[in-house]
Protein backbone atom coordinates (compact mmCIF):
# COMPACT_ATOMS: atom_id res chain seq x y z
CA UNK A 1 0.00 0.00 0.00
CA UNK A 2 1.22 3.53 -0.75
CA UNK A 3 0.12 6.94 0.55
CA UNK A 4 1.51 10.13 -0.96
CA UNK A 5 0.31 14.08 0.44
CA UNK A 6 -0.24 16.53 -2.27
CA UNK A 7 -0.62 20.31 -1.74
CA UNK A 8 -3.93 20.72 -3.89
CA UNK A 9 -4.37 24.52 -4.59
CA UNK A 10 -8.14 25.85 -5.69
CA UNK A 11 -7.80 28.87 -8.10
CA UNK A 12 -10.92 31.07 -8.94
CA UNK A 13 -10.09 31.42 -12.57
CA UNK A 14 -6.91 31.64 -13.25
CA UNK A 15 -5.11 28.00 -12.45
CA UNK A 16 -3.94 27.94 -16.35
CA UNK A 17 -2.21 31.93 -15.43
CA UNK A 18 -0.60 30.16 -12.33
CA UNK A 19 0.41 26.72 -13.81
CA UNK A 20 2.20 29.07 -16.65
CA UNK A 21 3.62 31.10 -14.21
CA UNK A 22 5.48 28.33 -12.39
CA UNK A 23 6.92 26.94 -15.11
CA UNK A 24 8.98 29.80 -15.77
CA UNK A 25 9.46 30.62 -12.24
CA UNK A 26 10.21 27.19 -10.76
CA UNK A 27 10.83 25.16 -14.17
CA UNK A 28 7.91 23.00 -13.72
CA UNK A 29 6.55 20.61 -15.82
CA UNK A 30 2.84 19.83 -16.90
CA UNK A 31 2.11 16.46 -15.76
CA UNK A 32 -1.82 16.77 -16.37
CA UNK A 33 -3.75 19.46 -17.19
CA UNK A 34 -7.88 18.82 -18.25
CA UNK A 35 -10.12 21.41 -18.13
CA UNK A 36 -14.02 20.64 -17.27
CA UNK A 37 -15.07 21.12 -21.05
CA UNK A 38 -13.00 18.01 -21.43
CA UNK A 39 -14.28 15.75 -18.59
CA UNK A 40 -16.93 13.33 -19.23
CA UNK A 41 -20.31 14.91 -19.50
CA UNK A 42 -22.54 14.38 -16.60
CA UNK A 43 -26.04 14.91 -17.45
CA UNK A 44 -27.13 15.13 -13.44
CA UNK A 45 -25.26 18.21 -13.53
CA UNK A 46 -24.81 19.95 -16.85
CA UNK A 47 -22.03 22.10 -17.59
CA UNK A 48 -22.14 26.09 -17.40
CA UNK A 49 -20.69 27.15 -20.95
CA UNK A 50 -18.08 29.71 -18.33
CA UNK A 51 -16.91 26.72 -16.98
CA UNK A 52 -15.94 24.49 -19.89
CA UNK A 53 -12.24 26.12 -20.15
CA UNK A 54 -11.19 26.24 -16.52
CA UNK A 55 -9.02 23.86 -15.26
CA UNK A 56 -11.04 20.87 -13.44
CA UNK A 57 -8.02 19.23 -12.75
CA UNK A 58 -3.60 19.73 -13.20
CA UNK A 59 -0.65 18.27 -11.53
CA UNK A 60 3.01 20.29 -12.30
CA UNK A 61 6.38 18.43 -11.08
CA UNK A 62 8.53 21.04 -9.44
CA UNK A 63 11.96 19.48 -8.52
CA UNK A 64 10.92 15.89 -6.90
CA UNK A 65 7.59 17.02 -5.54
CA UNK A 66 3.82 17.95 -7.25
CA UNK A 67 1.50 20.45 -7.03
CA UNK A 68 -2.39 19.86 -7.94
CA UNK A 69 -4.64 22.53 -9.09
CA UNK A 70 -7.92 22.74 -10.12
CA UNK A 71 -10.25 26.13 -10.88
CA UNK A 72 -13.86 26.40 -9.03
CA UNK A 73 -17.16 26.97 -11.21
CA UNK A 74 -17.70 30.55 -12.24
CA UNK A 75 -19.47 31.98 -8.93
CA UNK A 76 -18.13 29.65 -5.87
CA UNK A 77 -15.14 31.84 -5.29
CA UNK A 78 -12.48 30.90 -3.13
CA UNK A 79 -12.09 31.78 0.19
CA UNK A 80 -9.63 32.43 2.44
CA UNK A 81 -8.70 29.11 4.05
CA UNK A 82 -9.90 26.62 1.51
CA UNK A 83 -7.63 27.47 -1.17
CA UNK A 84 -5.29 24.87 0.12
CA UNK A 85 -6.12 21.56 0.77
CA UNK A 86 -4.45 18.41 1.14
CA UNK A 87 -4.69 15.51 -1.63
CA UNK A 88 -4.23 12.23 0.07
CA UNK A 89 -3.59 9.27 -2.15
CA UNK A 90 -3.69 5.73 -1.46
CA UNK A 91 -3.82 1.98 -3.68
CA UNK A 92 -6.25 0.71 -1.38
CA UNK A 93 -10.17 1.42 -1.34
CA UNK A 94 -10.09 0.02 1.99
CA UNK A 95 -6.98 2.30 3.58
CA UNK A 96 -9.13 5.35 1.97
CA UNK A 97 -12.25 4.46 3.56
CA UNK A 98 -10.30 4.11 6.98
CA UNK A 99 -8.47 7.41 6.12
CA UNK A 100 -11.92 9.44 5.06
CA UNK A 101 -13.85 8.17 8.14
CA UNK A 102 -11.09 8.78 10.72
CA UNK A 103 -10.36 12.18 9.60
CA UNK A 104 -14.12 13.35 9.27
CA UNK A 105 -14.67 12.39 13.46
CA UNK A 106 -15.41 15.59 14.50
CA UNK A 107 -14.80 16.87 11.43
CA UNK A 108 -17.32 17.55 8.61
CA UNK A 109 -17.89 15.72 5.40
CA UNK A 110 -17.60 18.11 2.05
CA UNK A 111 -18.18 15.27 -0.33
CA UNK A 112 -18.83 11.76 0.60
CA UNK A 113 -16.41 8.88 -0.32
CA UNK A 114 -16.93 7.70 -3.56
CA UNK A 115 -16.79 5.63 -7.26
CA UNK A 116 -16.09 8.49 -9.84
CA UNK A 117 -14.95 9.30 -13.46
CA UNK A 118 -10.89 9.48 -12.00
CA UNK A 119 -11.27 7.43 -8.78
CA UNK A 120 -12.76 3.88 -7.76
CA UNK A 121 -13.03 6.33 -4.71
CA UNK A 122 -12.83 9.88 -4.15
CA UNK A 123 -14.13 12.20 -1.39
CA UNK A 124 -13.55 15.67 0.40
CA UNK A 125 -13.54 16.05 4.33
CA UNK A 126 -12.68 18.95 6.58
CA UNK A 127 -11.60 17.36 9.97
CA UNK A 128 -11.91 18.95 13.26
CA UNK A 129 -8.84 21.49 13.08
CA UNK A 130 -10.59 22.68 9.99
CA UNK A 131 -8.29 21.33 6.94
CA UNK A 132 -9.46 20.02 3.94
CA UNK A 133 -8.26 16.67 2.80
CA UNK A 134 -9.11 15.24 -0.27
CA UNK A 135 -9.04 11.42 -0.42
CA UNK A 136 -7.81 10.32 -3.79
CA UNK A 137 -7.67 6.06 -4.29
CA UNK A 138 -5.56 5.69 -7.60
CA UNK A 139 -7.18 3.39 -9.78
CA UNK A 140 -7.78 2.73 -13.59
CA UNK A 141 -8.19 6.69 -13.97
CA UNK A 142 -5.15 8.48 -12.50
CA UNK A 143 -5.92 12.42 -11.31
Amino acid sequence: MTMRLTPYLMMDGNAKEAIEFYQKALEAQVLFLQTFGEMPANPEYPLPEAARDRVGHATIKIGESELMFSDTFPGQPVQIGNQVTICLSTDSADKSKQLFEALQEGGSVVMPLQETHFSPGYGIVTDKFGVSFQIYTEGQHHM
